[in-house]
């Protein structure tokens, strides 16, 4: 519910249209390296205790038909897809990922995805990174 406000909050005050692929390198090295790897494919040092196998990360085109899943994966950082394995939205770092200003991140269908400017760095990183 929080999220779902805050991005209201933020739509209405217009959107940022920048996104910074190495400001999502580094926001990734802090916040999502340790379960997902260094490189990105799921051998993060965390990954041998989650009782779910982190995802590799630069397969996320390859698995989604060659197309970046922009939708899927801003939805599951941002929370509105939550992931049990995270013990609900994912990550812990949520307040982390709620700040920043409005961002509109471009879904597969071209349509605009509104979330934060953390979250559509870090999106715009990953797509960088698919194999």
């Amino acid at each position: 519910m929080r999220t779902a406000l805050t991005l209201a909050a933020l739509a209405a005050a217009g959107p940022a249209v920048a996104q910074d692929p190495e400001a999502g390198e580094a926001i990734y090295r802090t916040h999502c390296a340790a379960c997902h790897g260094i490189d990105a494919e799921g051998n993060g040092p965390m990954a041998g205790v989650l009782t779910i196998k982190p995802t590799d990360l630069t397969a996320l085109s390859a698995d989604n038909d060659g197309a970046f899943p922009s939708l899927d994966v801003v939805r599951r950082i941002d929370g509105r897809d939550p992931l049990v394995a995270h013990g609900s939205p994912m990550p812990v770092y949520g307040d982390f990922f709620e700040g920043g200003r409005a961002v509109a991140v471009s879904a597969p269908s071209g349509q605009p995805v509104m979330t934060t400017e953390p979250v559509a760095d870090l999106v715009a990183w990953l797509r960088s990174v698919q194999d």
